[in-house]
């Protein structure tokens, strides 16, 4: 059995209580009106180019309006009004980000968890208790996210554009309002959330059924459900993905979007899945665990950071190719604006270091070199759901300071928090499962 340290729970807890305070820190210093927004952008405007860049966005805009005559000092204080609500929306941006990508870890991690159910894998048993214990984060992570999500639809914030009053003259808008409107919004998040934590529950609790009772209709129901969740999963993923993140660029769309997420979230629930098997490890538990184990996760890190090059290249060379201004949008502050920098940054950490480190067989073998490969990872797709969703929540207004880190401590701690106390209540090694002696003495040959 493993015992939750006191150490690290002590550590999980302080992480949390920081993340609070800093969150709470992020909520209370906002700007309340645009006259504090006039303040911050003549301070800033000497120092950094983020007062010309948002009122060159808010110029563009303002620029299709072929029929609007307002005066100059109407259209300052628009433009004023428009930095407010990014600054305003810069904590509950922050929050959303962490919050949507430790859903997605455990929910993922889930996935895979479903995936050797049902094609009866022998390889991952001994790693069972492990991606158990992570989708055990899915839960809390959901009540936040749809707390989160009950607060937009109540006007608490302005991240869903398609939310606010202006949305009926919106022509574009009128014509998706039968799927962007709050009710049916609110109850696909429910439907979805509420479906996928009932499969998590029954999976569990016939895994941990099968460890004391031993009879084979346990595992027979763990691979039904497991067939079932997984074909539930890939029709709910589709819209999740689109109301979550898609619709937050409403004028905007991509058919492979909810595929790229996927891939970068699936890559991102393995890699968590290796480092928390390594951590045991090193603390003396899963002794059935073997290189070959770790191997074979690396294979999958591997894999799923191909895929998900696969997908970002497929989704931008054919919108690049056509040039339609609808799609183009969405690439100018990824390519060409403020987020130039993490954007490069995040195809680096999530493509070359790992395509250059884990291609290597004997590379996959050294826990220190794949968990410094893994952390690249997590650090890069984390960039990328923040590069996802803040060009269309903060704009140019967008930095990374104390609610972004607040968010991620409070969720990180949260997650060590859930996880390890998950691991505390069962053995770490599925006995009762019949393949278990096929995963104990499992070995990767390397022809």
């Amino acid at each position: 059995m493993y015992t939750f340290s006191s150490k690290l729970k002590t550590f999980s807890i302080a992480l949390i209580v920081l993340g609070l305070l800093g969150m709470a820190y992020g909520f209370f210093t906002v700007p309340k009106n645009t006259e504090e927004i006039e303040t911050i952008l003549s301070a800033s405007s000497h120092n950094s180019h983020e007062a010309e860049a948002a009122h060159n966005e808010h110029k563009v805009a303002s620029e299709h309006k072929a029929e609007s005559h307002v005066s100059k000092s109407e259209e300052h204080q628009e433009h004023l009004e428009h930095v407010l609500s990014q600054y305003q929306n810069k904590p509950w941006s922050a929050f959303f980000i962490a919050a949507f990508f430790f859903f997605m870890i455990s929910l993922l991690a889930l996935v895979f968890y479903a995936i050797q159910w049902a094609a009866s894998a022998g390889w991952s048993i001994v790693l069972f208790r492990v991606m158990e214990s992570i989708t055990a984060f899915l839960l809390p992570t959901s009540f936040f996210l749809l707390l989160f999500l009950v607060l937009s639809a109540t006007n608490f914030n302005h991240i869903f554009v398609w939310m606010g009053e202006h949305a009926a003259n919106d022509p574009a808008l009128v014509e998706k309002a039968p799927w962007l409107n709050k009710t049916g919004f609110l109850f696909r998040a429910f439907l979805f959330v509420t479906g996928w934590n009932i499969f998590r529950f029954f999976l569990r609790k016939n895994s941990i059924a099968l460890d004391t009772a031993g009879e084979m209709k346990y595992y027979k129901r763990n691979f039904n459900i497991a067939v079932g969740f997984l074909a539930f999963f890939i029709v709910t993923e589709l819209f999740f993905v689109f109301d979550m993140t898609m619709s937050l660029d409403p004028h905007w769309f991509s058919q492979l979007y909810p595929f790229y997420v996927f891939a970068s979230m699936m890559v991102s629930g393995i890699t968590v899945i290796l480092i928390v098997t390594v951590y045991l490890k090193s603390k003396g538990y899963l002794p059935n665990v073997k290189q070959s184990h770790i191997h074979d996760l690396g294979k999958f890190m591997f894999g799923f950071s191909i895929f998900w090059a696969y997908f970002f290249f497929d989704q931008f060379m054919l919108q690049w190719y056509s040039n339609q201004p609808e799609e183009s949008v969405y690439w100018v502050p990824r390519l060409l604006g403020s987020y130039q920098l993490p954007f490069i940054g995040m195809l680096i950490l999530n493509f070359v270091l790992p395509f250059l480190i884990l291609i290597s067989s004997d590379f996959k073998r050294i826990s220190s070199i794949i968990v410094a490969a893994g952390l690249f990872i997590i650090i890069g797709h984390y960039i990328d759901i923040f590069i996802l969703i803040s060009p269309a929540t903060v704009g140019d207004s967008w930095s990374f300071g104390i609610p972004e880190l607040a968010s991620l401590l409070f969720f990180f701690g949260l997650f060590i928090f859930v996880v390890f106390s998950a691991l505390a209540k069962a053995p770490l090694q599925a006995k009762g499962n019949p393949l278990m002696k096929e995963s104990e003495h499992y070995h990767y040959y390397n022809l």
